[in-house]
């Protein structure tokens, strides 16, 4: 099994994105929840950006010593030199420099040429090893840019000093096997000299398969977020990115340091201190990952759960599968749910409750346990006075 690192995000490019500002309590609780899910490498902040981040990077630093700690920095000396600054107090600190590389960028955004970005990277790398051996270059818009430049300046910035090369898919345009193309070529140029690392945005869905084939193609750190929060669509997800690894290993040999059974309480901590959290149907870490309420699927899961969940709910941290009483739902998931509420019907006073479930249900989004309660014991209570009668 080859080992991935993860390169956790959350506190840089997740809590940039709107309604994800976090309080300085909140980012080191955050940071405490994220060390103990066991990520390789975590970004703290963008010191340059504001005083809050630069704050965030040097109190993490402090309180988790041990732990890689990187900053985000532009490829120019204030940047550098901020970054720098702020992880003074870390033990193992990572300064990681990024640039712009794609034409686009660089005729509308930089206005500069090819060559004095490649000057710009190289020169910002060579500074940031007067204060590190620890250097990450990330080159934007990766994925737009043309590869034969993309390689130079890969090369340049190894040759400077930098021990891990990001090739980010910016604003989600990649697809995977074009990726994974561009991945494995750069892995190919850099050999065992740097780390080849991706970071992927989610713009067309494909930020968590576009991870998954690059790391085929060779990469060996995995960028990403918890929930997948981040700019515009978000980041891979990292609860996504280990469960498949774990769950596919013969498609997906790798191993990471991720504890499993912590996903779910990292995705519930951010939730209360961000404004929202996974949609329901979110993979792994959403309210309806591990419900059922099609009858097919809770009579297929009641004999044995394996049928419809490819992972059990406790090995990633939910407490347990659900069954969702609805108007989908059949007898022998209304017959279990009777019995955990107690109820213990007979064939005939299930067909009975079914019928009328069926009537309620329709008409609702879902049925609660005190409605079922109510059901059968007027189903009971009918039964109970026809059995007096005769």
């Amino acid at each position: 099994m080859s080992r991935v690192y993860i390169f956790d995000t959350t506190l840089r490019d997740g809590e940039q994105s709107p309604g994800c500002s976090m309080t300085m309590p909140e980012k080191l609780k955050m940071a405490e929840v994220l060390v103990a899910l066991g990520v390789d490498i975590l970004e703290a902040g963008f010191p340059i950006a504001s005083e809050g981040d630069y704050e965030a990077v040097d109190a993490i630093s402090r309180q988790f010593p041990w732990v890689q700690v990187a900053a985000l920095a532009r490829a120019c000396t204030l940047d550098v030199e901020r970054a720098a600054k702020a992880l003074t107090k870390a033990k193992r600190p990572r300064i990681h420099i990024f640039i712009a590389t794609s034409d686009i960028h660089l005729k509308h955004k930089l206005r500069k040429s090819r060559q004095q970005v490649l000057d710009d990277a190289v020169a910002a790398v060579s500074l940031a090893r007067n204060y590190t051996d620890d250097i990450e270059f990330s080159a934007e818009d990766a994925t737009r840019t043309d590869p034969d430049y993309l390689e130079q300046v890969s090369q340049a910035v190894v040759e400077a000093g930098a021990r891990t090369v990001n090739l980010p898919d910016t604003v989600g345009f990649s697809v995977p096997d074009e990726y994974g193309e561009l991945i494995g070529r750069m892995v190919k140029v850099l050999g065992d000299r740097a780390i080849v690392s991706v970071h992927c945005h989610d713009d067309l869905g494909l930020a968590v398969a576009n991870s998954l084939a690059a790391m085929r193609a060779g990469a060996r750190q995995i960028e990403c977020t918890i929930n997948g929060i981040g700019e515009r669509a978000g980041n891979a997800a990292l609860e996504e990115v280990v469960v498949a690894m774990k769950t596919r290993p013969d498609r997906l040999p790798f191993e990471t340091n991720i504890h499993l059974d912590k996903l779910f309480g990292a995705s519930q901590t951010l939730t209360q201190f961000i404004s929202f959290g996974p949609q329901p149907n979110k993979a792994i870490v959403g309210e309806n990952a591990f419900a059922h309420e099609a009858g097919i699927h809770q009579d297929g899961y009641l004999k044995n759960p394996a049928t419809y969940e490819i992972i059990s709910p406790a090995s990633v941290g939910v407490p347990a599968g659900r069954l969702v009483l609805g108007k989908h739902s059949g007898r022998h998931a209304l017959k279990d749910r009777a019995e955990h509420l107690g109820y213990r019907l007979s064939k005939q006073e299930l067909d009975v409750v079914y019928e009328r479930f069926t009537m309620l249900a329709d008409n609702k989004k879902g049925v609660r346990n005190d409605e079922i309660s109510l059901l059968i014991e007027e189903v009971i209570g009918v039964s109970a006075q026809a059995a007096i009668t005769k």
